[in-house]
């Protein structure tokens, strides 16, 4: 895993911007920590930040191959892993290449010589790159199919400006960091996010499952993978035997490493299936990572995302199979002291605790091992969220994981509200998503409605908790690999009927039944529940604090934009909500999105 960027411009001689494409590089230096590598031409500059994973003495980047009977070069700055780079490279062996390195980056760089850009339809993996064809003056960036690799960038009328992160496009002094107040949505929740949006005006995210074409005619993106909906036709016992097999290839295919690798082990069913499969593959020595809280004994309040602790249940998956296991215990006192340096992970608002707590248990990871095995997006995939059964919740005319709970945009000032208008555009993103959900044709009732809820959660919340992950491990120079994010398990998936998914009454029945002679019934009936969070007074009184200070600072961007009074009712109340876990959630990004207007100076227009 790496860090990339790169500059387009075709007014202008890039090979007098060395300076400037080395500070868009080094900005990058956390997500690879091991090399640095730039390749300047006359209007193409890539830079690259290696965190050696793969072929540690080989695969230096940018990369340069030369088409036969050509002298102009194709250049690849890549960031991710390959997971059928082997099976690629014999293929193209077998056409006629060489290779010269055992990484998957150069057979990313011969699969483009091979088959120009359809090649992005061979590749299984997670991934960002770019590649420059001279001889087509053609530049061309591509995201993985579920965007699990971030990609940003910034089109402007003579160029273009790209990244692994914002703060690549934030080194060059073309881009001013500028925000608006119709991006107000977005920066209290997130999720709200369409794949492209970011909260910085003109910075745009490559969507997942696209490339962008940049030539002399200008920007043009485009799909490459879409699901597509179709009938089911295999029986339960096939579909659990299918399940079963895809992801284990898949869990195969991710244990590659040619550095220590660990599992993320919650004791939840996807964590726990996803370390049952890694510890017959990799019987020695496979080590396992869970994270807690000083007091949360005595703290702990369940709800209904996170209704029971993790401890118990990784404890006892730990114990079952054999894994050696790390319990990273936190003082919730300490959070806040991380923000800054979570902040400067994201150069987006961070996410309180969740991020903090993330980031320290991942500094211990990286203590021994590189790269790390995670069970994101099982829910999304093989429907595991409480929302999912609660009838009310899944008619309602909105994002289902939003339900009734209160909008932190109540808390605008009235005017700034009416400017805003939060009600239509959280109604506009609905609506736009929805209108994508690909439908099939005869499909209706709870299982027509259960394709798009699924649809729904794979966008904004998949995208948030992805993000969150790839940023807090990215940090620290750690890779975090998804095997529920491989798209053949979910296209497959996609088209079981939602009957067949809970074919037994609750969440994620075909996951619980194919790994079912791998766990114990302990680990298989547990309840789904949340990434831990901390409901620790001490936290609490940071939290309030923190808001007390900025109601009360008349030199905060946010001042005038925020209705006092309300903030404080929702601060002094407990309302039930599904997705957090108190009040003080909700209205954490408000001291987030301040601190980060203040820190990056970033300008709010109206």
């Amino acid at each position: 895993m790496c860090g990339i960027t790169g500059w387009i411009d075709f007014s202008r001689d890039l090979e007098l911007e060395r300076p400037t494409v080395e500070a868009m590089t080094r900005s990058l230096h956390r997500r690879g920590p091991d090399a640095e590598g730039i390749w300047l031409s006359s209007h193409v500059a890539l830079g690259h930040r290696r965190l050696a994973v793969v072929d540690p003495e080989g695969g230096a980047q940018p990369m340069r191959a030369r088409r036969r009977g050509l002298d102009a070069p194709v250049v690849l700055t890549y960031s991710g892993e390959l997971y059928n780079f082997r099976e690629l490279r014999t293929q193209l062996a077998g056409l006629g290449h060489h290779f010269h390195t055992s990484s998957d980056t150069e057979v990313v760089l011969h699969a483009y010589l091979e088959w120009g850009a359809a090649f992005v339809d061979r590749l299984s993996g997670m991934y960002a790159f770019a590649i420059w064809d001279a001889w087509r003056e053609e530049l061309l960036l591509v995201r993985d199919r579920l965007g699990i690799k971030p990609l940003y960038y910034h089109p402007y009328s003579e160029g273009l400006l790209f990244g692994s992160e914002p703060k690549a496009i934030l080194a060059n002094p073309l881009f001013t960091a500028r925000t608006s107040e119709r991006k107000l949505p977005i920066l209290f929740n997130p999720r709200l996010a369409m794949p492209w949006e970011t909260p910085f005006t003109g910075m745009r995210q490559v969507q997942p499952g696209h490339l962008v074409r940049i030539d002399r005619s200008g920007v043009h993106e485009t799909p490459y993978w879409r699901l597509v909906s179709r009938e089911h036709h295999d029986d339960h016992a096939t579909t659990v035997r299918r399940v079963r097999e895809i992801l284990e290839d898949t869990v195969v295919h991710q244990l590659v490493a040619d550095v220590p690798l660990c599992t993320l082990l919650s004791g939840g069913l996807d964590s726990s299936a996803i370390t049952a499969l890694a510890s017959i593959h990799r019987p020695e020595g496979l080590r396992s990572y869970s994270v807690d809280f000083e007091g949360a004994d005595a703290d702990f309040r369940g709800t209904t995302l996170r209704p029971e602790r993790d401890t118990p249940f990784a404890l006892a998956a730990a114990r079952h199979l054999g894994v050696d296991h790390t319990q990273v215990i936190l003082d919730p006192a300490a959070l806040a002291e991380i923000v800054p340096t979570t902040l400067a992970a994201r150069d987006m608002p961070s996410l309180g605790q969740f991020d903090t707590s993330m980031y320290l248990l991942f500094q211990r990871i990286r203590e021994r091992s590189t790269v790390a095995l995670s069970g994101e997006a099982g829910d999304e995939v093989f429907g595991g969220y409480p929302w999912f059964f609660d009838h009310a919740t899944v008619f309602g005319d909105t994002f289902p994981w939003l339900g009734n709970a209160p909008r932190l945009t109540d808390c605008l000032a009235p005017d700034v509200r009416a400017r805003v208008r939060p009600e239509e555009d959280e109604k506009d993103r609905y609506l736009t998503l929805k209108a994508r959900v690909p439908r099939l044709t005869g499909e209706t009732g709870l299982q027509a409605r259960m394709r798009e809820v699924l649809y729904l959660s794979m966008q904004g919340p998949l995208l948030y908790l992805l993000d969150r992950k790839d940023r807090m491990s990215m940090a620290l120079g750690l890779e975090v690999r998804v095997p529920f994010c491989d798209h053949t398990l979910v296209e497959y998936m996609w088209n079981v009927p939602w009957k067949m998914k809970v074919a037994d009454g609750r969440e994620k029945s075909l996951l619980r039944s194919a790994v079912g002679d791998l766990l114990p019934r302990q680990l298989l009936n547990r309840r789904k529940s949340g990434y831990p969070a901390t409901f620790s007074s001490a936290h609490a009184r940071a939290v309030r604090g923190a808001l007390d200070t900025l109601l009360k600072n008349g030199s905060s961007p946010l001042d005038g934009l925020l209705d006092r009074d309300r903030v404080r009712e929702f601060a002094d109340g407990r309302t039930e909500m599904m997705t957090m876990a108190d009040n003080l959630h909700l209205l954490l990004p408000l001291i987030e999105v301040d601190r980060w207007l203040r820190t990056y100076d970033v300008t709010l227009t109206a």
